[in-house]
C-alpha cells in the first residue's frame, strides 16, 4: 500500500482537490519543474505550478502508470497527451515525517512534449488562471 502522502496527491491529481493540495504541501516545500530554470521554493508558488500542471496534464488521458516507493520518497511514472503530443514523464516526490510534501520534481520526455507543456503552461500562468477546473 502506498504511503499517505503518495494516496493523498493522487485523490488530488484526480479530483483537483485545491485545497486539499494546500493541506498536502510542507510550508517550505521545493518544486522543480522541466520548463522552469530554478527550483520553486515555498507553498504558495508550489501551489500555483502544480494547480496549473494538473490543469494542463490532468486531462482524461493522464494517468499514472510504474511506482517506485522509498522510505521517504516516490517516483511515479505518468502519461497523458496535450494537442496529440504523447508525454511520459515522472514525479520524483519527497515527505516529511509529517506526511506533509516537501519535494516535487517533475520530469518530461520527449522533447516535443516538453515543448508543449512549457507552452501550455505558460499560457496558463500568464493567463492567471490558477484553478485546474
Amino acid at each position: 500500500m502506498p504511503p499517505p502522502a503518495i494516496e493523498r496527491w493522487k485523490a488530488i491529481a484526480k479530483s483537483r482537490d485545491m485545497a486539499g493540495l494546500d493541506a498536502l504541501l510542507a510550508d517550505d516545500v521545493v518544486f522543480t519543474s522541466p520548463v522552469v530554470r530554478t527550483p520553486q521554493r515555498g507553498k504558495p508558488i508550489t501551489l500555483k505550478y502544480l494547480t496549473a500542471a494538473l490543469a494542463v496534464l490532468g486531462g482524461d488521458a493522464f494517468r499514472y502508470g510504474e511506482e517506485w516507493i522509498g522510505e521517504s520518497s516516490a517516483v511515479l511514472e505518468f502519461f497523458t497527451i496535450i494537442d496529440g503530443v504523447k508525454i511520459n514523464g515522472a514525479d520524483f516526490i519527497g515527505w516529511n515525517a509529517a506526511g506533509e510534501i516537501e519535494s516535487f520534481k517533475v520530469m518530461v520526455r520527449p522533447l516535443k512534449a516538453i515543448q508543449a507543456i512549457h507552452q501550455a503552461m505558460g499560457a496558463r500562468l500568464a493567463g492567471g488562471a490558477g484553478s485546474a477546473g
